[in-house]
């Protein structure tokens, strides 16, 4: 070791005054906010859970209702209508309670029934349907044509904090692989 050298914990030499990062700080530093990427990007993450969370159990907990909505899309034959009533927000609970926990594959999960749900909604809007969007379960009928209008901004926009959450983590993990080299 030469002048102004130290070894750290992990028996690396480093020049004395060079910053030493560590796994722990992999991100945390505070941005505009005071919050640090890993922090944002869990608080984002258990929003994303709890939307899909609620949303799966509010029509589990209705399932003929959401079935009619269902239906009402005209995509799928009359028999997968009702399947399709209890599988989908079983999905959504899942992979929401997947999320919560950082389960590898619910962030994907959700990522592919965002992009469903917006071209299905899309669909919809396309075809000038006048139907509730059944996203939260049936709504008010007196909003159903626009309200297909504002599921699909709202989707875009669960999408986007879904973009945010992989890119957090791609840029945590980038910043740990430096650490590594």
């Amino acid at each position: 070791m030469g002048p102004g050298a130290m070894t750290t914990t992990e028996g690396e030499s480093v020049r004395q005054g060079a910053k030493v990062e560590t796994e722990e700080s992999d991100g945390g530093r505070p941005g505009a906010a005071g919050f640090s990427l890993p922090v944002l990007e869990r608080g984002v993450r258990l929003v994303l859970a709890g939307i899909f969370i609620y949303s799966g159990a509010i029509k589990l907990m209705g399932p003929a209702a959401f079935a009619e909505i269902i239906a009402g899309f005209g995509l799928l034959p009359d028999a997968l209508v009702m399947p399709m009533a209890v599988f989908l927000p079983l999905a959504e609970l899942v992979a929401g309670i997947g999320l919560v926990f950082a389960v590898r594959g619910s962030l994907p999960a959700i990522t592919a029934m965002l992009v469903v749900f917006i071209a299905v909604l899309g669909f919809g809007i396309h075809l000038g349907l006048d139907i509730d969007c059944g996203c939260f379960g049936p709504e008010d009928p007196e909003q159903a044509y626009t309200g297909l209008r504002g599921a699909v901004a709202r989707d875009a926009v669960m999408l986007a904090a879904v973009a945010f959450v992989y890119w957090s983590r791609g840029r945590v993990r980038l910043r740990a692989g430096r650490l590594e080299r």
